[in-house]
């Protein structure tokens, strides 16, 4: 039986450059929120994936928490 930490998915990638860790595994070890997560897997993605777009999908994910987080 294979857990669904393992490489089923095209998800793989991850894995590929030289992660030993899934970027969900990080954020459940964090408990990082759906917005903070997803800072987190375009930021790791960016660079051997979607480049300067992931860059920018990661920024407005930080946007939101900032705009959150404000207490204005």
């Amino acid at each position: 039986v294979t857990g669904v930490q393992t490489c089923a998915l095209p998800i793989c990638h991850y894995k590929d450059k030289g992660s030993s860790m899934q970027p969900w595994a990080i954020i459940d070890a964090w408990g990082l929120d759906f917005y903070g997560g997803n800072v987190l897997k375009y930021i790791l993605r960016a660079k051997h994936k979607g480049g300067l777009e992931d860059l920018q999908k990661a920024r407005h994910y930080l946007d939101k928490m900032i705009e959150d987080a404000d207490p204005k």
